[in-house]
C-alpha cells in the first residue's frame, strides 16, 4: 500500500509538469507570433536565444546601426528593403516544414554581440541554417552577406533564396505606389493639355520641311566628319608638329584630330550648300545676267572647296592619286 501510494502521488506530481511542457509553444512559434509581418526586434539576449541549438528553422538577421550618430547612411537605406523582405515571405505562401526567422538587431541593443562578433562595419546580414529537422545540415555555421554598397532588395532575397532549400518559395512582392501613379496621371494629363493649347502654334514648327533638312544635313555632316570616332577613340584637339607648329591633321586614313574633324565638316557644309544653291537657288533667278553669276560663283566656291578637299586627302596619304587645281 505503501509502494501504490508514492506511485500514485509521483504520478499525480509529473502528469501537470508533463502537460505544462507539451502545452509550451517551440522556440519558433513564440518568435513568430511576436512580429507576423515585420522582422523581430532583438537585443543581446534574444539574438543569442533565437540562434542558440538546437533550431529547427532559419533565421535571417541582419545587424545593423541606425542612429545618425554613426552615420551609416547605408544601414537606414536598406532598413525599408530588408522589412519589404520579411513581409513577402511571411504573407507569402510556402510549405509548412520550411520555417524562417527574420529579425533586426541593432548596435544600441546588441553592442555586446557587436563586440563578440567584432564587427567594424555595418550592415551585416547572417543566415543561420537549421541544425535539427529534415532541413538540417552539418555545417552549421552562419552565412554572412557584407554590404559594399547599395544593394536591393530583390538582391538579397534572391542571394537568401539560394541558401534555403530547394521548393517553391514566395515572391518578393512590393506595395503599389499610388502616390507615383497618381504624380504620373497628372504629368501626363497637363502635357496633353499643353499640347493641346500649343498644338497651332508647334505643329507647323515640327512639320516644317526646311527645319527636319537642316537638322538632317546638320548630322550628316558631323558623322560622316568622324564625329563619333573622336568620341570613341578619344583622340587629341591638336598636336605639334615638332617644329614649333600645329598640326591639324593626322597621318593615314585610320587617325584622325578633334581640330580635322571640324575642318573637314566645314569643308562639307559648304560642298553641300553650294549643291543646293547651284541646284535650286540659281534656277529661280529671274536677270539672266545675275544667275549667270550666281552660277559662277557658286560653282568656283564648288570647284575650290573639292580641291582642297583633295589635297587634305592627298595630306593625310602621300599615296592618294587624285588631285584637282588650284590645290
Amino acid at each position: 500500500m505503501k509502494l501504490f501510494a508514492f506511485i500514485a502521488s509521483s504520478l499525480l506530481y509529473l502528469i501537470p509538469v508533463a502537460l505544462s511542457v507539451s502545452s509550451k509553444p517551440d522556440k519558433f512559434e513564440q518568435y513568430q507570433s511576436v512580429s507576423r509581418v515585420a522582422p523581430i526586434q532583438l537585443d543581446d539576449l534574444s539574438y543569442d536565444d533565437i540562434t542558440s541549438k538546437p533550431r529547427d528553422y532559419h533565421a535571417v538577421v541582419i545587424l545593423t546601426a541606425m542612429e545618425a550618430r554613426f552615420g551609416c547612411v547605408l544601414c537606414r537605406d536598406f532598413q525599408p528593403e530588408f522589412d519589404l523582405i520579411a513581409r513577402s515571405w511571411n504573407k507569402g505562401s510556402k510549405p509548412d516544414d520550411l520555417k524562417l526567422l527574420f529579425g533586426t538587431l541593432d548596435f544600441n541593443n546588441g553592442k555586446a554581440t557587436f563586440q563578440r562578433l567584432m564587427l567594424q562595419t555595418a550592415p551585416v546580414l547572417l543566415v543561420f541554417p537549421p541544425t535539427v529537422g529534415p532541413y538540417a545540415k552539418v555545417d552549421d555555421s552562419p552565412l554572412r552577406f557584407d554590404f559594399s554598397g547599395p544593394v536591393s532588395g530583390d538582391q538579397i532575397y534572391a542571394w537568401i533564396n539560394r541558401h534555403l532549400p530547394d521548393g517553391p518559395k514566395p515572391p518578393l512582392v512590393r506595395p503599389i505606389n499610388y502616390m507615383r501613379i497618381a504624380s504620373g496621371i497628372t504629368v501626363l494629363m497637363g502635357a496633353v493639355t499643353l499640347f493641346t493649347v500649343l498644338s497651332p502654334y508647334i505643329l507647323p514648327i515640327v512639320r516644317n520641311r526646311n527645319l527636319w533638312a537642316a537638322f538632317s544635313l546638320i548630322a550628316i555632316l558631323l558623322f560622316t566628319s568622324g564625329h563619333m570616332f573622336n568620341h570613341i577613340r578619344k583622340v587629341p584637339y591638336v598636336v605639334g608638329d615638332g617644329r614649333g607648329g600645329i598640326s591639324y591633321f593626322a597621318g593615314g586614313f585610320s587617325n584622325q584630330f578633334g581640330m580635322e574633324t571640324q575642318i573637314v565638316a566645314a569643308i562639307y557644309a559648304v560642298l553641300a550648300f553650294s549643291t543646293i544653291a547651284l541646284a535650286m537657288k540659281a534656277p529661280r533667278i529671274v536677270d539672266h545676267k545675275s544667275q549667270q553669276v550666281a552660277v559662277v560663283i557658286w560653282g568656283v566656291v564648288l570647284l575650290g572647296t573639292y580641291s582642297f578637299l583633295l589635297s587634305v586627302f592627298r595630306a593625310k596619304n602621300g599615296g592618294y592619286p587624285f588631285f584637282l587645281p588650284p590645290f
